[in-house]
């Protein structure tokens, strides 16, 4: 008996080592990852994802893709800030906003995290509303919602009218996968 009873103290150590080794790893996994998915600017992120009822990890994911997390990118089209919103002459999507939100347009704005996360998450809200369809959204968000309007009326791009199967643009293709594959990892990493 002496010798079974060491044999079982044995194997239970071994399995609560292999159990502890696991969480250790998956732990330090964890972190390593994050590293790469930060939630900079979380005040703000938390507050207008809550006030515009988008889930933060939609708004993370969209100003990893956008900028990065640099609030003083801009692109070449026009586009400013955390979540890269248009202020060019004849398509201001940032004045648009402001107006639909009720704010007085402020151009010195443009780069503020604060308002541009406003801006950029009350927009994701308004196409939520219009497509009800997160992967549809990005493409919005990226295209335009003018074009994803045609997309979704041609049977070519969309069988129901509501759901992108085919995206034409390869730009806004790619853009729809690396969005909703960072959403997948900010909703595993901490949602």
């Amino acid at each position: 008996m002496p010798g079974k009873k060491k044999i079982i103290i044995a194997v239970v150590c071994i399995i609560v080592a292999s159990v502890a080794i696991g969480f250790i790893y998956d732990s330090v996994m964890n972190r390593a990852e994050a590293k790469d998915y930060p939630r900079k600017y979380s005040e703000f992120v938390e507050k207008w994802a809550k006030t515009y009822g988008v889930p933060e990890y939609v708004v993370y994911s969209v100003i990893k893709a956008e900028s990065d997390f640099d609030p003083t990118t801009e692109s070449s089209a026009g586009a400013v800030g955390l979540m890269q919103i248009l202020v060019r002459e004849n398509s201001n999507t940032f004045e648009y906003i402001a107006g639909m939100v009720g704010d007085r347009y402020d151009p010195s704005l443009h780069f503020d995290p604060n308002t541009n996360i406003k801006y950029g998450t009350y927009y994701l809200s308004y196409l939520y509303k219009k497509f009800d369809n997160w992967s549809t959204v990005f493409a919005a968000y990226n295209a335009g919602e003018g074009n994803v309007s045609k997309w979704l009326a041609d049977p070519t791009c969309s069988l129901d009218g509501k759901t992108l199967y085919r995206i034409p643009f390869s730009e806004t293709n790619n853009y729809v996968k690396k969005v909703n594959g960072y959403c997948k990892a900010y909703r595993r990493l901490y949602y």
